[in-house]
């Protein structure tokens, strides 16, 4: 593979400092994304392998750990700013690790290289069942859009000098 297929893998485009970020949760919400990004960012669907969705016993999002007959449905945010990343990683739990994973496109059936959150601890005995984001969005979705909210204004009052 030429240096400029690689170039076109990583998760990080340098000439404009852009990141691509797969998303499988609360995040693929755009009500959610507005909040936290003042944007919509472009998007596209996408399929992890090696990685399963679980619920997380007393939270309303989810969490992927690696399994490696399972597959995570979700999207590829795209041109995601430094800043932009600075916040998602302050908004997704301690409990969460960025790292870098490969992604199959479903609009061109491309293997992508993106960041993702993923569980730290794989054993967690909280972590159980499927986690549905239809069900999510009629069950949880506006009370959450009221946490993200809160969050981002103690956010703001942290990074403001």
């Amino acid at each position: 593979m030429g240096s400029a297929s690689l170039a076109s893998l990583a998760p990080l485009h340098p000439q404009q400092n852009l990141h691509s970020v797969f998303v499988y949760g609360s995040l693929m919400a755009d009500e959610v994304l507005r909040i936290l990004l003042k944007r919509t960012p472009q998007s596209s669907d996408a399929v992890l392998n090696g990685y399963q969705r679980l619920s997380i016993k007393g939270r309303v999002y989810p969490a992927i750990i690696p399994v490696d007959s399972k597959k995570v449905s979700g999207k590829i945010l795209s041109g995601i700013k430094n800043s932009e990343m600075d916040i998602l990683d302050a908004f997704e739990d301690v409990e969460y690790k960025r790292i870098t994973v490969e992604v199959s496109s479903m609009d061109s059936l491309e293997k992508l290289l993106v960041y993702a959150y993923v569980w730290g601890n794989e054993k967690d005995p909280d972590l159980y069942g499927d986690w549905d984001f239809e069900e999510w969005k009629r069950d949880h979705l506006e009370a959450y859009i009221k946490m993200v909210n809160e969050f981002m204004e103690e956010f703001e009052q942290q990074t403001t000098p």
